[in-house]
């Protein structure tokens, strides 16, 4: 829909949600790598595999407080045929000293320091290389850094990671749409992006810095409503209107080849379209290559959708493994707080019968 003929915010028809993911993800490459002390890494998203520089632990260690032995010396060991033996007090955690392959618990050797127990090869030893060879993958590129990575990394000696960090202009029309504001820039952080802050779509769209524009806000057809005609204006606009029940009014763009989504300012509509597009849109940003968190569950009750618009609808669970819909359509805020995720109905569905087994997915 070039800018230059984009002259209202009519609405002429509706774009099927594939055809949005394609335009959505033709916009949306992902961003320039960068390095970043691997501690400041939470959340983020790997742009390159992250291997392990040398074999860890680079020698045995002792996994319990005990006596060192060489298994070969106490082979016949046993309360009542104590063996005079070699051998050392280590402690857990320790480098194994050389010539010694086990470790006996600490009353397994007499005052007289014979041992009363037999031990076999690495007993109570960790070996050398276990949790790891030289050049060993421990995380691969697209994958989103969770806080046990980072312990785990930071253990092994990783101290750096090569990380893309989308950032994102956040800009809302209307003063009162703070709430959601907040909770857009939550999932933006916790989905591996950044957010700046803009003060209004002109400064949102001059950003230079930023590598994506979501507006809220302004999107419909009211008198008021000027987002899309901005965006025409300062841009171009590649889609307005999508088949998404709610948030049909949503818009797709781009200025400056930095991709634009435009979220309708009406809560569920708003809430519908980022978890649909605006999670998608950070996930190509950063190269995030698995981003949708889902679980299998059973329909409690039959839900009906319309034919011919894909559909947000929130589930409430009713048991372990069972969910209902909460709304359909123009959801209520009650509704949504009592969701514990949603599902996406295809455009084709025209439903599913209670008892249906259906991905139930989860927000950020």
């Amino acid at each position: 829909m070039p800018s230059d003929t984009y002259a209202s915010q009519r609405i002429a028809k509706l774009t099927p949600l594939d055809d949005v993911f394609r335009k959505l993800d033709a916009l949306a490459q992902p961003v320039a790598a960068r390095t970043i002390a691997l501690a400041r890494a939470g959340h983020l998203v790997l742009a390159e595999d992250v291997r392990l520089a040398a074999a860890k632990p680079a020698r045995a260690i002792v996994l319990q407080d005990g006596h060192a032995v060489a298994s070969k010396d106490v082979t016949d060991a046993g309360p009542y045929t104590p063996m005079a033996a070699k051998t050392v007090w280590i402690e857990a955690g320790e480098a194994l000293p050389d010539g010694f392959d086990a470790v006996l618990v600490p009353d397994a050797v007499n005052e007289s320091g014979e041992a009363m127990e037999p031990a076999v090869p690495g007993e109570g030893v960790w070996p050398q290389a276990a949790d790891g060879q030289a050049g060993s993958l421990l995380s691969q590129a697209g994958e989103q850094l969770r806080a046990i990575d980072i312990a785990v990394l930071e253990t092994l000696g990783v101290k750096d990671a090569s990380v893309r960090v989308p950032k994102i202009a956040l800009v809302a029309v209307r003063q009162d749409r703070q709430p959601l504001l907040a909770l857009f820039s939550r999932m933006i952080a916790v989905s591996g992006g950044e957010v700046i802050n803009a003060v209004s779509l002109e400064d949102a769209f001059a950003n230079e810095s930023a590598d994506a524009v979501i507006v809220l806000g302004g999107s419909g057809m009211g008198r008021s409503d000027k987002s899309v005609t901005t965006l025409a204006r300062e841009g171009h606009v590649e889609i307005h209107g999508f088949a998404l029940k709610p948030g049909e009014t949503a818009a797709l763009g781009d200025v400056a080849k930095r991709p634009v989504l435009v979220v309708p300012g009406r809560f569920d509509a708003a809430l519908a379209v980022f978890a649909v597009m605006g999670l998608r849109l950070i996930a190509k940003l950063s190269g995030r290559t698995r981003y949708i968190v889902q679980m299998p569950i059973t329909l409690s009750r039959k839900l009906a959708s319309q034919v011919g618009i894909a559909e947000f609808v929130p589930l409430a669970r009713t048991g372990k493994s069972e969910a209902e819909p909460v709304a359909t359509g123009t959801l209520p805020l009650a509704a949504l707080a009592r969701s514990d995720g949603w599902l996406m109905v295809p455009a084709g569905s025209e439903g599913y019968p209670a008892g249906s087994q259906v991905e139930m997915r989860f927000l950020p």
